[in-house]
């Protein structure tokens, strides 16, 4: 879109994640100068889309409590969690919803593309992990526009991209479980072959954080690809497992498999 629209794009692939990171990936932000206006612009999008596309469509009992719930949800995104996690941290914060209306007004927020689910998956049974899960955003703007602070959570944010990312190529895309350990990202693509993808901003600090990401996919013993994503890392090579840079694999259209 930037050269679409004759707007200079940096030559360093990681300014420009960095600068989606932050501004989100709305095209019409690009006609803002500032970071404040396209905030503004997003919160504009929310406030359109509760009015034409949830309002109308359906039947809201209380507009209040649907912003309450829509504002935990993605202020916690990419965290693992279920309906009743949820409800007792809104009950703690002083709102008391009921299952049903937290489901409804969740399926709500699915069906208006606010928001992706992606169930846990055990790797050993080969079954989907009851009434957990995490919640994506359909864009990082949303978050953003939500919150007044600018300090990143490169863990989330880089998973949620690799997670629309990997839907937009046709993927299946569910949460890993792998005894105790846990594999971000479990992928299948339309022949029913897998990938295995880890997320991480770096693994750099230490030999710890390195292992602390390379353990789950070593501990999967089949011979599917397996990868670790990472922000702007110098290549590593490990026992077999591919690791790339999330900018340059995006920009160069690369599959995981």
């Amino acid at each position: 879109m930037k050269a679409f629209k004759k707007l200079p794009v940096s030559p360093n692939v990681t300014e420009e994640l960095d600068r989606y990171i932050m501004e989100g990936g709305f095209p019409k932000t690009l006609d803002y100068p500032n970071t404040e206006d396209k905030r503004r612009y997003v919160q504009g999008v929310i406030a359109e889309i509760l009015e034409k596309d949830i309002k109308k469509r359906t039947k809201l009992r209380t507009v209040s409590v649907f912003n309450t719930i829509q504002t935990y949800i993605i202020n916690n995104f990419g965290s693992t969690t279920s309906l009743t996690n949820i409800l007792n941290d809104l009950r703690k914060a002083g709102s008391n919803i009921t299952r049903e209306t937290l489901n409804r007004y969740i399926q709500i927020l699915l069906d208006a593309k606010i928001l992706y689910k992606c169930s846990r998956f055990d790797l050993k049974s080969r079954k989907s992990i009851a009434g957990e899960q995490k919640y994506y955003l359909s864009d990082l703007g949303f978050y953003f526009a939500a919150n007044t602070d600018n300090r990143i959570n490169y863990g989330p944010v880089l998973e949620n991209i690799i997670y629309l990312y990997a839907r937009s190529k046709d993927y299946s895309v569910s949460v890993g479980r792998i005894g105790k350990l846990e594999c971000d990202f479990i992928m299948r693509n339309q022949e029913s072959q897998y990938s295995y993808v880890q997320v991480a901003m770096t693994i750099m600090n230490s030999l710890d954080t390195e292992n602390r990401e390379y353990k789950p996919l070593e501990s999967i013993r089949d011979n599917y690809p397996k990868y670790v994503m990472t922000r702007n890392d110098i290549i590593q090579k490990r026992n077999g497992i591919i690791h790339a840079n999330i900018g340059g694999f995006i920009k160069e259209h690369k599959k995981f498999i």
